[in-house]
This record gives structure tokens, C-alpha cells and sequence, in this order.
């Protein structure tokens, strides 16, 4: 709770005296707390939060509002908010008991109007918000988000803050090439398989990703390489020549992480890392 200090002084015939100083505690009327469900959080995740509103003082107290900066920090000139308030996704509770939402204005900041807490009771706000493209995405990095009250006695708002992190994680994609796509028998033919990672850990052998395959019609005379090295039989992966089936070993496909460069509107430029596998065969 917040302490304040103050002292008398005491003027007679141009002397001054100050008296001793005095200590005290502000008790608050109304408290505040902001929790976030999870404390990490990836590209695109959606992030709940939880605030908690408790009215001490002697009176109801009504006609609240609630500011959300989401997240808010400054980038050049500018005001950047990496969070995006999720629309209908707030959740009303007075004393436990869910009531018809207050108005909300969604934003940059988030605005929540008319909330009404019950002398000796409590309210809670459950709303969700989205990460989005103004989020810094390397491992560690950090959205801190702040909540402020005001409308009630005290002319000073309450804040409340919570800061999550960003989470390491992996997120591939796949894509399959042919070349040349019209082909004779007994023609020579190449798969292209480009994994993409757009997440911010690299993907290494201790994951244990499987490229697998049937190839119809059926290859013979098998060549593979793995960004650029050779792959051999069975070190590398198996192949079966008779059902067409293949299939990298546990451990060989590894894909390095994400780089992300903030842009100058504000955004984070996604480049992909990238490994390419390819097999080369006789139809």
C-alpha cells in the first residue's frame, strides 16, 4: 500500500520551525490485479487474461473504466500495440455471478466502460487477445502488458500489469516438386520436398522428423540428397522398391529456426529457414 510523509512548519518573527515527520499508509479503496492464463506465447497464439477488481471502502463504487494498453511500446515516432483484443470474448463476473457485458471499445488501447463493483465485493474480467504482427517473436522476448481503473475516488488510476514471453517452438511447412512433370518411361525424374520453419527453434535430430513417401509410379536406381549432401541406404533412409515407399531415418531432417526483421511500418518480417531433401529415380 502506498506510504506518505508530511511535516508542519511553525513562522513567528522570521524563524521558521518544521516539526517532526509523520508516516502513514494509503488504504486503498479498490485493488486491482491483471493475470495472463499462460505466461508464453507464439506467433498468432490468442492470450487470456484475468482481472480482478475488489472495492474495501464503505460505498459501491460505479461507472469504472478499465484501460488495456496491449501491450503497447513505442517504435520510432510511434506507438505499436502487439496485441489485439479478440471481439465477444469478454466474460463479466460480479461477486461469481456472470452479468451482461460492459460496452467495450476495442482499439488501440482496449477500453472496457461501466464497470460497477459492490461495496465489499469484487468484479472479474475474463478477455482474450491475439498476438499479432507487431510482436517480437525471438525466443525470450517479451510483451508486457498494463491495465489501469479509473472513475473512482482516489483521482490517481490503479494499474496492473502482466508480461508474458515467447515461447520456443517449431512450425513447419512441406511443399512438393516434380520435375519435369511429364516424363517416358524409363525417363529419370526428381522429387523436391522444401521444408519451411517460420518458428524460432531450430529443428534438430533430437525431434525426430520423417520425411515420408509412396512414389507411383514406382522408382528404381534411387539418388538422394539432403540440403546438398548425399544420403545413403540405410543410414539415411529406407525405400522400399516394391510398394514405392519411402522414408527419411529418425533424426536426418533437421531445419534451422526463423530470422524476424522489424520492418518500418513496425512489423516483423518472417524469413523462413529452409532444407531441401530430393530424390532422384528412373520410372
Amino acid at each position: 500500500m502506498p506510504a506518505f510523509t508530511n511535516f508542519a512548519s511553525l513562522s513567528v518573527g522570521g524563524s521558521t520551525v518544521n516539526s517532526n515527520v509523520v508516516t502513514g499508509e494509503l488504504n486503498r479503496s479498490v485493488e486491482l490485479t491483471k493475470t495472463a492464463v499462460t505466461d508464453r506465447y507464439i506467433r498468432d497464439s490468442v492470450v487470456t487474461y484475468i482481472i480482478r477488481i475488489t472495492d474495501s471502502c464503505n460505498k459501491d463504487l460505479t461507472d469504472l473504466t478499465l484501460t488495456d494498453n496491449l501491450g503497447a511500446y513505442s517504435f520510432d515516432d510511434t506507438t505499436l500495440y502487439p496485441l489485439t483484443y479478440v471481439p465477444d470474448s469478454l466474460y463479466y463476473f460480479v461477486n461469481g455471478e456472470p452479468q451482461a457485458a460492459p460496452s467495450v471499445v476495442a482499439g488501440p488501447p482496449l477500453v472496457i466502460m461501466g464497470i460497477s463493483v459492490p461495496k465489499g465485493g469484487s468484479v472479474l474480467l475474463i478477455y482474450q487477445a491475439q498476438v499479432n504482427e507487431y510482436a517480437p517473436l525471438e525466443v525470450d522476448s517479451v510483451i508486457e502488458n498494463e491495465v489501469s481503473v479509473t472513475g473512482y475516488c482516489q483521482e490517481d488510476p490503479i494499474t496492473a500489469s502482466a508480461t508474458i514471453t515467447a515461447g520456443g517452438n517449431f512450425d513447419l511447412t512441406i511443399a512438393k516438386f516434380l520435375d519435369p512433370v511429364v516424363v517416358n518411361e524409363d525417363d529419370e525424374i526428381t522429387y523436391t520436398f522444401v521444408i519451411q520453419n517460420t518458428g524460432n527453434t531450430a529443428v534438430t535430430a533430437a525431434d525426430g522428423v520423417v520425411v515420408s513417401d509412396t512414389f507411383d509410379p514406382i522408382l528404381s536406381a534411387l539418388t538422394v540428397t539432403f540440403n546438398g549432401e548425399t544420403l545413403t541406404e540405410p543410414a539415411n533412409y529406407t525405400y522400399n522398391s516394391v510398394t514405392g515407399e519411402f522414408a527419411t531415418a529418425d533424426g536426418q531432417i533437421t531445419v534451422p529456426a526463423a530470422t524476424y526483421t522489424q520492418q518500418d511500418d513496425g512489423t516483423f518480417e518472417i524469413t523462413p529457414g529452409v532444407s531441401v531433401l530430393t530424390v532422384t529415380g528412373t520410372v
